[in-house]
């Protein structure tokens, strides 16, 4: 398994800005996905959903942030 995750980690660094695009394109289409098809479900626990979305957020804000004040 350490392997396969070092493969991938691999190939990932050599993404481009485009391959992130698609990427996150895909990732947001799939979450539509599931939450049309569980959207009952999700509605249950939106306020959770909201919560890790806005600490996530944050979280890829301050490391965005702080990267680019580094250099």
């Amino acid at each position: 398994m350490k392997k396969l995750i070092d493969n991938l980690l691999t190939a990932a660094k050599k993404y481009n800005a485009w391959d992130y695009g698609w990427f996150k394109v895909c990732l947001c289409s799939f979450g539509i996905i599931l939450g049309a098809y569980f959207s009952q479900f999700f509605l249950k626990y939106i306020s959770i959903v909201w919560v890790i979305f806005i600490i996530t957020y944050v979280w890829i804000m301050y490391k965005t942030l702080k990267n680019y004040r580094n250099k």
